[in-house]
């Protein structure tokens, strides 16, 4: 991966999200979204290019989505907790992206630190977890279940900057998905934006 284009600022925390930015999982999700949608017969494949336009949309947003597109009927919640369960069950194969990782731990140390996923909590805990960065975010983590509108929404950045206190305008948000990017400009603040297939 090429090197962060950290821009000049002043400030005074940092926002990450986890998939596809502290953590490689980008290609166990979509793994897992091919195998949920295969065992439940779908009238449709989920071309890669497809699914990464849909990052940081949370799983039941994401079958919401089809539904709407194709007429097709799928338990929203249901299906997306069979497809989370399948992506936990690869979940040992995930290794951090070590530039991002590595730009937290040494910003946590001077600074405060906060991941914006649009994921749920316990998977993106445990993602934190086998990447050895839970230690550095403690309750500094907001998901999906912590807003009302998800990503490209402003709001999880607006609520990661009320947790770690610091006023929009002053962080730096690492993202490389589009909805997060956009929901991070709409929420006033500057972006990094780490390589990936989806940026």
């Amino acid at each position: 991966m090429p090197s962060l284009n950290i821009p000049d600022g002043d400030f005074a925390g940092y926002i990450f999200d986890c998939d596809g930015t502290l953590a490689d999982t980008m290609p166990l999700h979509y793994k897992a979204w091919v195998e949920a949608f295969k065992n439940c017969g779908t009238p449709f494949v989920l071309t890669e290019e497809r699914f990464y336009s849909f990052g940081g949309i949370p799983a039941h947003g994401i079958v919401a989505l089809f539904n709407a597109e194709y007429g097709t009927h799928y338990d929203v919640m249901e299906l997306a907790d069979y497809k989370e369960n399948l992506f936990v069950a690869k979940s040992h194969l995930i290794q951090p992206i070590k530039e991002v990782a590595e730009f937290a731990r040494r910003a946590a140390q001077t600074h405060p630190v906060c991941v914006a996923s649009g994921g749920y909590p316990g998977i993106v805990r445990r993602t934190l977890k086998l990447i050895g960065m839970e230690d550095i975010f403690g309750d500094n983590i907001v998901t999906c279940e912590d807003v009302e509108h998800g990503k490209p929404a402003p709001d999880i950045f607006l609520l990661a900057a009320e947790k770690m206190r610091v006023p929009p305008e002053k962080c730096l948000v690492f993202e490389d998905a589009a909805p997060g990017i956009e929901g991070a400009r709409a929420a006033g603040m500057q972006v990094v934006i780490v390589p990936s297939r989806s940026a």
